[in-house]
């Protein structure tokens, strides 16, 4: 057996997946799905919602592996990288037996999703400059530990990891556990990202998603990145259906060639004011640090997190705090927004 899938839940490797029953015949009467047969008259969607749509449609996945230049048998669609994060713990995770590692502070998704399925959380802490200490998530993981999760750039610090930590960890646990990284946040660091690393190592996966960089946050539409074999395997637990038709038709429409030009000038906008809102919050007398930042965010720590909390929130400013999340208590995660908002929150942090 593929010593990646022996690490999977047994029940899971012996799954038969629900069947979405598609027909690819597009001429086909379709009495095989129990749809309604009438599309409503207001129904002006890209697909006739009142059929279901084929839960992994192959132009998606085709367009999705041309822009990350990779296989299709390498990727699975995902409703946003969310539900990648709960395919891969509910692959591998027996409920009070095995558990996840996470290096903190970072994304609460993945203990979220690790505690809804009954695994522990192994929290290895960052540097206190929020770097990746290989030796030390080594040093911690014990082989009830089925799953890692990195985040680069990690949310909410903005550090991209560095590559040689990230490759000291998936060399060292090869065919032991899983290693997921997350990348939302790739497209503002200028990095080049994991993806490459695949073929070396078949225990890998690559979450992407077209929330951030895209701006489909409300359509939910990622993708988890593998091996062929890993793919199946996540692909049997997803329910038949998953994606909406109107989702499929966003994120094909996001990756035409225009739509990606669009996309990268934006992204050129929002890293021009990341720079200028760091500078000039750092600026503020109220500012202890800014962070360095390789997403759409900023970390920053305040003398009085929240006052400046307070003022943001009176002027209609919604930012996030981190009360309990060690080395974050005084900070606060900023998005960066267009330049008149980011004005706007300097003028009452200015006020504060």
């Amino acid at each position: 057996m593929n010593e990646v899938l022996a690490l999977a839940r047994p029940e899971i490797r012996a799954l038969v997946p629900a069947a979405a029953h598609v027909n690819g015949i597009p001429s086909a009467v379709r009495l095989h799905a129990n749809e309604n047969p009438w599309a409503d008259e207001a129904d002006v969607s890209p697909t006739a919602l009142n059929r279901y749509f084929d839960g992994q449609p192959q132009a998606l996945v085709e367009a999705l592996a041309a822009h990350y230049g990779t296989s299709p048998r390498n990727v699975l669609v995902t409703r946003g990288s969310d539900e990648a994060i709960d395919l891969i713990v509910r692959a591998f995770c027996r409920a009070g037996q095995d558990r996840i590692l996470v290096c903190t502070p970072t994304f609460g998704m993945y203990r979220f999703s690790a505690e809804v399925q009954g695994a522990d959380v192994v929290a290895v802490p960052l540097s206190p400059d929020f770097r990746l200490d290989a030796g030390l998530l080594l040093a911690r993981w014990t082989p009830e530990a089925k799953v890692v999760f990195l985040c680069s750039p990690n949310n909410p610090t903005g550090n991209a990891l560095e590559p040689e930590a990230v490759e000291r960890v998936l060399a060292a646990l090869a065919g032991r556990a899983i290693v997921a990284i997350d990348e939302a946040y790739l497209e503002f660091s200028g990095q080049p990202g994991f993806l490459g690393s695949l073929p070396r190592h078949p225990g890998l996966v690559i979450l992407r998603t077209l929330s951030k960089a895209h701006g489909l946050a409300g359509a939910r539409c990622g993708a988890a990145i593998a091996a062929p074999a890993l793919i199946e395997l996540l692909g049997r637990i997803m329910p038949p259906y998953a994606l909406p038709g109107p989702t499929v038709a966003a994120a094909l429409d996001a990756l035409r060639p225009e739509r990606l030009a669009r996309m990268r000038t934006r992204i050129e906008a929002i890293v021009g004011e990341r720079m200028r809102l760091a500078a000039a919050l750092a600026a503020l007398p109220g500012v202890a640090r800014v962070w360095p930042s390789e997403g759409n965010f900023l970390l920053v720590e305040f003398r009085d997190a929240a006052r400046a909390l307070g003022a943001s929130a009176e002027d209609g400013l919604l930012l996030r705090e981190f009360p309990r999340q060690p080395k974050l208590e005084a900070s606060l995660r900023i998005t960066i927004g267009s330049r008149a908002e980011n004005d706007r929150l300097l003028a009452a942090l200015e006020r504060a």
